[in-house]
């Protein structure tokens, strides 16, 4: 209601945008360290966010039976993103929704905070706790944490393929 579905952007005017886009930024995969407005003027460097489930659901938190409707969606920007070499799950909910989306049961990657699962075809899944306010007010999530996460995420994504290092 605040955030992607009035804005445009997702995590764009609530309070989970705050760490995202400033930690982002940190990394220089964002062109500012704050999003107000999908006319904003910021640009995305390497990044790309997306959402598991993509309507407003009850009290912030969608039903299983929306999360199962909009994986499709999902499923097909992961297909047309063959070179995504990172994907970073904000929460459980969105790291079972890529899971789900590429063939995987939940249940084969157990999902913690800075845990790291390799896919296959050189894709690997990061998890971290949702950047809501909740979990940053209470600190189970601190900014120190999702940064590292993010860091290694942009390592992930920009290392040298296999076969594409240089040669001395």
């Amino acid at each position: 209601m605040h955030g992607a579905n009035r804005s445009g952007r997702p995590f764009t005017g609530d309070h989970a945008g705050i760490l995202l886009y400033a930690t982002l930024y940190k990394f220089g995969m964002a062109s500012a360290p704050v999003s107000v407005s999908v006319r904003d003027g910021l640009k995305l460097n390497g990044a790309r966010i997306t959402n598991a489930v993509k309507c407003l659901p009850p009290a912030n938190k969608p039903l299983p039976v929306e999360i199962v409707e909009c994986n499709d969606y999902l499923r097909a920007e992961l297909e047309q993103s063959p070179d995504v070499r990172a994907v970073l799950a904000l929460g459980t909910i969105a790291h079972a929704a890529v899971l789900r989306a590429l063939g995987f049961r939940p249940a084969q990657f157990r999902f913690a905070h800075g845990a790291q699962h390799e896919l296959g075809a050189g894709r690997t899944l990061l998890d971290s706790y949702h950047c809501s306010r909740y979990n940053t007010q209470t600190r189970r999530l601190t900014a120190d944490m999702f940064e590292a996460v993010v860091q290694r995420g942009r390592e992930l994504a920009f290392a040298p393929k296999h076969g594409d290092e240089q040669r001395s």
